[in-house]
């Protein structure tokens, strides 16, 4: 059964007069709705190709992703090839307003079916992807994969202490960077190169010092060589656990937070990687006092690092509200990272995607000077108040204007596109 689609057949004028009725809403607030749209069209959001096979990548030797990952779930329809990957791709972007990103996994590499070790990939292998991503005006982001691989079968690889398996993931990084720059440089935008790796111990272990000792020279190694930041970007991503390494992960918070600020690099705070109850909004102004630049992998953890698709949390609004009053949207790389195979893939890219715009709007239109105003005179209570009452102005409205005129569906009418693909696409899959 569909979504009721009256929001998304609903004529011009309507949505014109409420959006005018809007504005003026919040204009009476000191808010430019019109200039609050600008910015929000300015932001891309990298959505991850990999929700769209459930992490599976095209290299068909592994059996199961590792790593601490796990994707749960049989929706039919995933895709099994790079075209219907694009295909899926092609068909979410269309149902979502403004035009943004795609973040890459290495493990996506083309070869024409040769078998082309990590340590070999280069950037012909992902030219099918660089010719998608100009055909749609848009960059790409790129991340190596440390896991899925028999080199990463007892969960170690840059912090391993066997010299020749540490130095295979170290060349893998090194040709990775070589493909994030020559990305960069084919599409006219940097592109975002992230280190994650799954390095951890299921029980506590006697030395973590030697681990990290072997990461920080590993991934010293891996940025030896200084690329054009113009084209490439690099990124280190931290991680609390994983399956396998409950008790101990090499590449913590604290140590990437470290080397972020020493070796001048992008942090990556993932919003899943953290305590159930702590949240990466916090964290933002903090990390941002002493880094030039931050990446965010937006994901939405239940219970553990679940990756479950995003929605429009307290945290995700809070993550919008804070990249908006810090004035951070410039130093700040948003990325989406979750999967889920229960549901149709595509529309949970719809769903994550639509569902971060909607944050970022949100926090666009709130009346941040009246804010700022009250909580400098002391008047807490006002500001509580104004809080409370915002919660309730006609961003509906703004939001459905700001879809018409970026063409794509309102409300649940984006729904009735997905089964008709479904129906057309995805059920004739094997």
């Amino acid at each position: 059964m569909s979504l009721p689609s009256n929001s998304g057949t609903r004529p011009a004028q309507a949505i014109e007069s409420a959006y005018r009725d809007a504005r003026a809403v919040y204009g009476e607030l000191g808010v430019d709705v019109e200039d609050a749209l600008r910015r929000l069209a300015e932001i891309p959001i990298s959505m991850h190709c990999w929700q769209g096979d459930d992490v599976g990548g095209f290299e068909g030797a592994a059996d199961e992703i590792g790593g601490g990952l796990a994707v749960t779930g049989n929706y039919p329809g995933k895709a099994r090839t790079a075209d219907e990957l694009r295909a899926d791709l092609d068909r979410a972007l269309s149902l979502v307003p403004g035009t943004h990103r795609l973040n890459l996994h290495a493990s996506y590499a083309e070869t024409g079916g040769e078998r082309v070790e990590r340590t070999d990939l280069a950037p012909a292998h992902f030219q099918g992807w660089i010719d998608w991503a100009r055909g749609h005006g848009m960059g790409l982001d790129f991340n190596p994969t440390y896991f899925a691989h028999p080199q990463a079968d007892d969960g170690l690889t840059l912090s391993h202490p066997d010299d020749g398996i540490r130095q295979f993931w170290i060349e893998h990084g090194i040709v990775c960077r070589k493909i994030g720059a020559a990305i960069g440089a084919a599409l006219g935008t940097p592109c975002v190169t992230n280190i994650w790796i799954p390095d951890g111990m299921k029980d506590s272990p006697i030395d973590r010092k030697g681990p990290r000792e072997r990461l920080t020279a590993a991934l010293d190694a891996i940025f030896a060589e200084d690329l054009d930041p113009a084209c490439n970007l690099d990124a280190v991503e931290s991680k609390l656990f994983g399956i396998g390494s409950e008790s101990y992960v090499v590449g913590s918070h604290e140590f990437y937070l470290g080397y972020a600020i020493s070796r001048r690099k992008l942090l990556c705070l993932d919003a899943g990687h953290f305590h159930p109850t702590e949240v990466i909004s916090d964290k933002i102004s903090a990390v941002l006092q002493f880094l030039d630049r931050l990446l965010l992998h937006v994901s939405r953890g239940v219970r553990w690092d679940s990756d479950h698709v995003v929605i429009l949390s307290d945290e995700l609004r809070a993550i919008a509200q804070q990249l908006v009053r810090g004035d951070y949207l410039g130093r700040v790389h948003i990325g989406l990272d979750f999967f889920d195979a229960s549901i149709n893939r595509v529309a949970a890219w719809v769903i994550g995607t639509r569902a971060m715009i909607k944050a970022l709007l949100l926090a666009l239109l709130e009346p941040i000077d009246l804010l700022r105003r009250l909580e400098n005179e002391g008047d807490f209570t006002a500001r509580l108040a104004m809080l409370e009452e915002i919660k309730t102005l006609p961003a509906g409205a703004v939001w459905d204007y700001y879809c018409m005129t970026n063409d794509v569906p309102l409300g649940g009418a984006w729904l009735d596109d997905i089964r008709r693909y479904e129906a057309d696409v995805l059920s004739k899959r094997g």
